[in-house]
């Protein structure tokens, strides 16, 4: 078993590294025409969210911001999670950042710190139409890293009552070891940071992540939920993702039903378990339990 496991993990970081490679080469060759429409508010309104008529209620007295991850964009992220946040009296708002010049559709691959500019922005037009001193936010993957940009160095602690990460990369990746690899492929790092800084500024160790982490992990005033699954193959080891501080939640969902299999990409757009669990960091008053059984309802 012992050499099966090590050829099926061996198998796994080829594929991971052939679609970081595919990907960046995706994205340099991109070009100014955009291959398809994108994405909208009016798509995401028709949904039920990015509502600026909608007005926090006294059960839900925030609005609660969406930041998509790398690749994402404001509405394909959130079919699932934002419907099922407005179905329960929530006031919902997605934003696109990190877009690159050409580059349709896929976003949050420009530099972090500039994303993290579009999200206060963001914030402050969604506050400015709900009337709410404060937002919550729920993200997935970089889109529940980069807020802690925000919150440390761009005054979001004062916007913000909560952040929850959905698999968020908190201290960087190696990409199952992967990026420890680059050394190795000369170029490959230099077209990651002229082509794709969002995805270089995410490597463990980078500039950017080594200034994120300096110091305190979180800033006072603000709750943090982490979401993590132990079958990431994006954000690892898995454990890195979460934080440490006096206002910190790490959950772990095999720890609340074992047979979730969720991966990097599931927990932020299907995952009804992890969703469970999102409504009870910005509810906490009223949480339950989150279980298998919470995939009902």
């Amino acid at each position: 078993m012992l050499p099966r496991n090590r050829a099926s993990r061996t198998r796994r970081a080829r594929r991971t590294l052939a679609a970081l490679l595919l990907a960046v080469a995706a994205v340099a060759a991109s070009t100014t025409t955009a291959a398809a429409a994108a994405p909208t508010a009016a798509a995401a309104t028709s949904r039920g969210w990015n509502d600026y008529s909608c007005k926090p209620s006294a059960a839900h007295p925030r609005p609660v911001v969406l930041v998509h991850g790398t690749f994402g964009n404001s509405v394909d992220n959130w079919l699932v999670l934002a419907p099922y946040l407005v179905n329960r009296g929530y006031c919902v708002y997605s934003l696109d950042y990190g877009q690159l010049p050409g580059v349709p559709l896929f976003n949050g691959l420009g530099p972090i710190d500039k994303s993290a500019g579009q999200l206060a922005a963001f914030v402050d037009k969604v506050l400015a139409a709900t009337g709410a001193p404060e937002a919550d936010l729920v993200g997935h993957s970089q889109g529940g890293m980069m807020p802690n940009y925000y919150l440390k160095f761009l005054g979001g602690a004062a916007k913000v009552n909560a952040l929850i990460g959905l698999a968020p990369d908190n201290h960087g990746t190696t990409l199952l070891g992967l990026t420890k690899l680059l050394p190795y492929f000369p170029g490959v790092e230099d077209l990651l940071n002229a082509n794709t800084p969002g995805l270089a500024d995410q490597v463990a160790g980078s500039p950017f992540m080594t200034r994120l982490n300096a110091g305190d992990d979180t800033v006072p005033g603000v709750k943090y939920t982490v979401i993590a699954t132990r079958y990431d193959e994006v954000v690892t080891p898995y454990r890195t993702q979460f934080l440490d501080g006096p206002n910190v939640r790490n959950v772990l969902l095999q720890d609340l039903c074992p047979l979730d299999l969720s991966e990097h990409v599931a927990i932020g757009t299907v995952d009804r378990i992890a969703y469970h669990e999102v409504v009870n960091a910005l509810d906490p008053a009223h949480a339950t339990p989150t279980t298998c059984a919470s995939v009902i309802g």
